[in-house]
């Protein structure tokens, strides 16, 4: 049995999806989403549960991790739903429940222990070689005192606990 939460909507909206009781549910949004249209995503469904309170159907899910913010779905809602905030907060509810895709975490974690979010190894580094670039590129992961800022900033915030 599903038990629904009240509260869930409000915590969603305080976390930054507050229209998502906006929506009627007309379909718009998951006819046009090109995630959708490559896998189970159904963003509509993910908004009514939201609309129902049934949080941990939606935070244990991979569904929210399925959408790559592109915005088609905010471009397209007749109702100006802001479909991509209500899948942020939702990612962050997740997050702070300790319920974060494994994909998505290993990225984060490349970011914390890198720099980056994609770990350039030997092979990726020859790569860049060959095509004349610098084997490791300008971003935190060339800059030490960049790295260090950043750091800073994933402990102080709790980034690097939240992913780690």
């Amino acid at each position: 049995m599903v038990t629904p939460n009240p509260e869930f909507t409000k915590e969603v909206a305080a976390a930054g999806g507050s229209s998502a009781l906006m929506c009627f549910q007309c379909g718009t949004c998951t006819a046009g989403c090109p995630s959708g249209k490559e896998t189970a995503y159904r963003i509509r469904k993910v908004i009514r549960q939201t609309q129902l309170g049934l949080k941990e159907e939606v935070i244990g899910s991979d569904d929210i991790w399925q959408c790559t913010t592109c915005y088609t779905c905010v471009e397209r809602c007749p109702r100006g739903v802001e479909i991509v905030d209500v899948v942020i907060a939702l990612r962050n509810i997740s997050v702070h429940a300790g319920k974060l895709n494994e994909g998505h975490k290993k990225v984060a974690q490349n970011l914390v222990a890198y720099g980056h979010t994609v770990n350039i190894n030997d092979k990726v580094k020859a790569q860049r070689k060959e095509l004349g670039l610098p084997e490791v590129p300008p971003t935190v992961m060339a800059n030490p005192k960049a790295m260090e800022d950043l750091t800073k900033i994933l402990k102080k915030t709790g980034f690097d606990k939240l992913v780690g």
